[in-house]
């Protein structure tokens, strides 16, 4: 490895330890991820629940943990929760798309404003 080699690598490992000044555009993705942040979080944990219940009923139909359990016939039961699961992950969504919408129109004003600095500061240079 010859010598500008090694510094165009030093300097590339140096870059990742030098703090940067925070910009407006920072300040712009930091404020779009505050907005889909909560939505991205619930949507993720509703729905790896509703899948955890939606495969527990399938599991009481399928296979012998409803005997173990003590269930007499788990056969109802199983279909009951499995369709409880299946109804959570339907209306995962349009939950989903209702806090999104909601944080869109509290933050949504700043944004537009922030941008709109952001590109009348291009367009003047």
């Amino acid at each position: 490895m010859n010598k500008n080699d090694q510094q165009f690598i030093a300097q590339k490992i140096r870059t990742q330890y030098t703090e940067k000044p925070s910009t407006e555009l920072d300040a712009l993705r930091a404020l779009d991820a505050k907005v889909k942040r909560p939505a991205n979080v619930f949507a993720y944990v509703f729905g790896s629940v509703s899948a955890v219940v939606m495969g527990a009923g399938m599991s009481l139909v399928m296979t012998e943990i409803g005997a173990i359990l003590g269930i007499a016939n788990a056969l109802i039961p199983g279909i009951v929760i499995g369709i409880a699961g299946m109804g959570m992950a339907l209306i995962n969504y349009p939950i989903y798309k209702s806090i999104l919408a909601s944080r869109k129109k509290k933050y949504g004003a700043e944004i537009l404003a922030l941008s709109e600095k952001i590109m009348n500061e291009e367009a003047a240079k």
